[in-house]
């Protein structure tokens, strides 16, 4: 045992600052990212509840803003996002900087979100009208779709570029979220304590419980999550020279090939009702009185901690089974354990309901964070993928094609406020009861009522669960897949960086290494698995010889693709757009889409060669048109050289002025105030400097997007026999390899 200890803490130490072989985040970085994220958690329990939703508890019940007006003021929040989640989009796919793509979000995104959170819950809510109450929320909450949204998307997807390692990325995950979820677990413990403390009474929805806890909560959050900003390091599979700027609309024909995106989408889309129960615990203790403040403190922290057990397994289970068949057994057991709480919330009065609701609860959450721990690693999977079958890297591009989402959200988000208004939370019940009907939620109070609506709400998650499994079952991107097309990745980006001189030797090594393995296992046939050998061992060793056999089918067929027919015939193609330049490129190919259409679809191939024939007179169409509205004199060619010079600068500059607040900190400290002086000069023009710089970029992003856009099938051509050029070098890239050990 003490051997194991000595060996673990050896092991520990030894990677705190090297990742293990194989794998690409230090342990510093993986404590960081986890530690920090109880502080970004903080955040975002705080401000999660200041958000504009149908069933908004803080919003709905405290502000006391009705079910009705709260959905109109949820469909103004969600437009507002549209052009700001575009806008956050462009920013994040065309950063560039030593920071990284997310990073630097983290703080420049974080502070405005902890200001605008500390000042949404001191506004001062009891002296308005509805009408004011309304205006306030929804002013706060345009600010929140940009700057919170940014925030924690940044947070959330730096897991995508940290790793490009699906299994390693489902571990940090998993270590993650069994660290930060200890702020939400901390929150749910002590809210009802102190509102027990400040109002005297078991009630949750008064206004002074926030405004004591939130503003602490959001400020030490943020300190905290200066971890990740500070001591992670972004990587990402993609060659060195590679330049891309993107427009909205180019990316959703980009992401339009992606058949994962709108698998995982649609499951979201058609599950909105599924969590439509989650108000029922809350309202028992609230409205029906069903447990005293400790009770519910113990209550909360029970079924807060649900989420916390997964993450333990979750590992395991994904090499054991995959991500798709969790994704559908954890949301079919989920459907059985709603349904569970129907019989219960007809139970209301009885001294057991809290309780068991709580067992049915928990069970349920438990379950579904399994499911949902794996959606920030599936999202990442699905990112490589969009990188495997484009060439190009667009993660900020898929929020603003989410937003379709948005629509479809907008499209169905009457459906909750029609069921609680027909199921009796609406003011003429209200005032039919005796109340005043200032608040619908009285109504909750009534026993009969609070059974009738609670089981509408169960009986719709039922039916917001069943319709979330489906798309679940038409996923079937393996980790095996998945971690074939990396390794392909990696290939490309080598040669691409060949191509243009500037080989790194270890990304040379890595890949020969890939290379090399492939040819070794490339004319084996796979092992037939036989589950219920009581040979462990050897299970184990031909599962794995049978994934090396399948990803180096994946990686042959990518380095021989130019050797077979329908590469020749995309080669010559490619040549022929080429040879008639970009003013003749639009004349070289005449395939039309009827002809594309009617191409056979029989088998996947036949599949494959028909969508690129129809992206291919797509993309010709959109060039056509993007050359009749900015070259209508002939496409000049926009020399990306440019950005070498503009991206050299920039590092440049980043460092200078790095250094230059290290030393003005350090004057600072020692009071020498002609040294500060003198500095906070050097800082003031750096920072001008730097303006100046982005604003460069920026300008020259935007003429290479115009020209890419035009320019595109040219372009491709072009990159496609540079490639082809490339991959007939392969012996003598081996060779440099072989003489550079």
């Amino acid at each position: 045992m003490k051997n194991k200890i000595t060996s673990l803490l050896g092991n520990f130490k030894k990677h705190w600052s090297v990742p293990p072989k194989g794998r690409y985040m230090t342990f510093k970085e993986i404590a960081s990212l986890s530690f920090g994220g109880i502080g970004v958690k903080f955040i975002v329990y705080c401000i999660n509840q200041m958000i504009i939703v149908v069933g908004n508890t803080l919003i709905g019940n405290t502000i006391g803003i009705d079910p009705a007006a709260l959905y109109v003021i949820y469909i103004l929040s969600v437009l507002s996002g549209f052009p700001l989640t575009a806008l956050r989009a462009k920013m994040i796919d065309n950063t560039r900087s030593m920071k990284g793509k997310y990073r630097p979000y983290l703080i420049s995104m974080g502070i405005p979100t902890v200001i605008l959170g500390a000042g949404f819950i001191w506004m001062p809510y009891e002296n308005m009208s509805l009408f004011t109450k309304c205006a306030v929320v929804l002013l706060f909450n345009i600010g929140f779709q940009f700057f919170f949204k940014f925030y924690n998307d940044s947070y959330d997807s730096l897991i995508n570029v940290l790793s490009p390692n699906s299994i390693e990325r489902s571990d940090v995950l998993s270590i993650k979220s069994v660290v930060e979820n200890f702020s939400p677990s901390i929150a749910n413990i002590f809210l009802p304590l102190v509102a027990k403390a400040i109002t005297g009474d078991n009630m949750l929805y008064n206004l002074k419980i926030y405004r004591v806890l939130f503003p602490p909560m959001l400020l030490v959050g943020f300190a905290i999550s200066v971890l990740v900003y500070v001591n992670t390091e972004e990587k990402i599979v993609q060659a060195k020279t590679h330049v891309i700027g993107m427009k909205f609309t180019d990316a959703f024909r980009a992401i339009a090939r992606n058949k994962y995106f709108w698998i995982i989408s649609l499951a979201g889309w058609l599950g909105f009702l599924e969590g439509s129960f989650n108000g029922i615990l809350g309202w028992l203790y609230n409205y029906q009185h069903a447990a005293t403040a400790a009770q519910y403190s113990i209550i909360t922290a029970i079924a807060g901690n649900a989420s916390f057990w997964p993450n333990l397994v979750a590992p395991y289970f994904i090499r054991k089974h995959g991500k798709k068949r969790i994704l559908i057994f954890t949301n079919l057991l989920n459907i059985v354990f709603i349904l569970f709480m129907l019989p219960i919330v007809r139970m209301t009065g009885s001294k057991q309901i809290i309780w068991l609701l709580l067992i049915c609860t928990f069970v349920n959450q438990f379950i579904t964070s399994l499911g949902h721990l794996l959606t920030p690693s599936v999202n990442a999977d699905i990112r490589d993928y969009q990188q495997y079958i484009t060439g190009e890297r667009i993660d900020g591009m898929f929020a603003a094609v989410g937003l379709i989402g948005e629509v479809i959200t907008l499209a169905t988000g009457f459906v909750l406020p029609m069921l609680y208004e027909r199921s009796g939370l609406n003011q003429s019940v209200a005032l039919s009861l005796g109340y005043d009907g200032s608040n619908v939620y009285d109504v909750l109070y009534d026993k009969s009522y609070f059974v009738s609506i609670s089981s509408v709400l169960v009986l719709a998650s039922v039916v917001g669960a069943v319709l979330n499994v489906i798309p679940y079952f038409f996923y079937d991107l393996t980790e095996t897949r998945q971690k074939a097309m990396v390794r392909v990745l990696k290939i490309r980006a080598l040669f691409e960086d060949y191509s243009n001189n500037v080989v790194k030797d270890e990304s040379l090594s890595e890949a020969v290494e890939i290379i090399n393995e492939a040819k070794k296992y490339s004319d084996r046939e796979p092992y037939e698995i036989n589950k219920k050998s009581k040979d462990k061992a050897l299970l184990r060793n031909q599962l794995e010889e049978n994934e090396k056999i399948e990803i180096a089918s994946l990686v042959i067929k990518e380095l021989t693709k130019y050797e077979t027919d329908y590469g020749r015939h995309q080669l010559e193609n490619a040549k022929r757009i080429v040879e008639a330049g970009p003013d003749g490129f639009m004349s070289a190919s005449t395939l039309t889409k009827a002809q594309a259409l009617a191409m056979p679809k029989t088998t996947e191939l036949e599949k494959e060669r028909r969508r690129e024939a129809l992206m291919q007179v797509s993309q010709h169409k959109a060039s056509a048109k993007a050359v009749k509205k900015y070259f209508p004199d002939g496409i000049v060619e926009f020399d990306s050289s440019v950005f070498d010079t503009l991206f050299s600068r920039e590092d440049k500059n980043e460092l200078a002025l790095h250094d230059t607040l290290k030393k003005l900190k350090a004057a600072k400290e020692e009071k020498n105030a002609q040294q500060v002086a003198l500095l906070k000069s050097t800082v003031e023009k750096l920072q001008l400097e730097r303006k100046k710089i982005a604003l460069e970029i920026k300008d020259a992003t935007d003429k290479n997007s115009v020209y890419y856009r035009a320019a595109k099938p040219y372009l491709d051509a072009k990159k496609l026999i540079a490639q082809a050029d490339s991959y007939s070098h392969l012996d003598e890239l081996l060779a440099m390899h072989n003489q550079a050990e």
